[in-house]
């Protein structure tokens, strides 16, 4: 088994599995590739983005619920991938890839981790890919709608030692939608409220304040909520020998916070406490 050491901005070294064997899959990962998004087209390409990393931000790719945003409405009106989510035209590509490369920057400062300049988008239809990244990111899940067969495929990822973790969606409805599809993949786990003194939030740093982080509506409301998410809510699943395999952000928007970190009228106070909050999960992943 390949092994390297990710040495921490505090000086701690932490031996993690590199990406490629975390979850055991013999397939190459699929080149680097690149949708046209809600947001953001022909968003430009750091110089260093085709260098071999030990970790990359890969962003699930999902359909979105019957009558949802599928065919949504991009900065332009639309997407140039028409009706098709396997083309970018789905909730998935909310932020990116703007929220993602100023993360994996954020993260080559605060860890040592050797991380990826440029994202992954991930479909689960696409053979065994998903099974080359140990840490997967969706936003908007309260927009998504796995099929069954992306179900079955997202719980061989958490059997075989994968991280999830979800963001970007408000209130009682879109959690609804959350756990219908959800569900499909943990039948037989419960999702709860994660305490305290969870190790995920003291991995790096110790998370004792919890934040509602919002997105870029507050520059123009001043809340800090959604809908009817007035608290944020941090939540999980838990594998069967207790590690958190699914860190659930309910009732508040980290991608863009990250999204709009080098944005003055944004508050900085938000992007710090979330690029900290993704530094733990990251190496939480990578160590348990």
């Amino acid at each position: 088994m390949r092994l390297s050491t990710a040495t921490l901005a505090s000086g701690c070294i932490l031996v993690v599995i590199s990406s490629a064997l975390a979850i055991a899959t013999e397939s190459k990962p699929r080149p680097f590739r690149e949708y046209p998004g809600r947001e953001y087209e022909n968003f430009p390409l750091p110089p260093d983005y085709q260098e071999k990393t030990e970790w990359q931000f890969a962003r699930l790719m999902y359909p979105p619920i019957a009558g949802g945003r599928g065919g949504g409405f991009g900065r332009r009106g639309g997407f140039r991938g028409g009706l098709n989510w396997k083309e970018g035209a789905s909730s998935w590509t909310t932020d990116y890839p703007r929220a993602d490369r100023h993360l994996s920057e954020a993260l080559r400062r605060l860890t040592r981790v050797h991380v990826r300049s440029v994202e992954q988008p991930v479909d689960l239809d696409d053979g065994d890919d998903a099974y080359n990244y140990p840490w997967l990111y969706a936003v908007e899940v309260g927009h998504w709608a796995l099929t069954d067969n992306q179900a079955v495929k997202m719980r061989e990822f958490f059997d075989r030692g994968g991280f999830f973790m979800c963001d970007d969606f408000h209130g009682t409805n879109e959690w609804a939608v959350f756990i219908e599809s959800m569900k499909k993949v943990f039948p037989d786990r419960d999702i709860v409220d994660l305490p305290d003194n969870e190790p995920i939030f003291h991995t790096v740093y110790d998370l004792n304040e919890k934040v509602q982080v919002p997105g870029a509506q507050y520059l123009r409301t001043g809340r800090t909520y959604e809908f009817d998410g007035y608290q944020a809510k941090w939540r999980g699943i838990y594998d069967g020998k207790g590690r958190v395999v699914v860190a659930i952000c309910h009732n508040m928007d980290l991608g863009d916070s990250w999204e709009w970190a080098d944005d003055p009228q944004y508050d900085a106070k938000f992007s710090a406490v979330s690029f900290r909050i993704a530094a733990n999960y990251l190496i939480y992943s990578m160590t348990h």
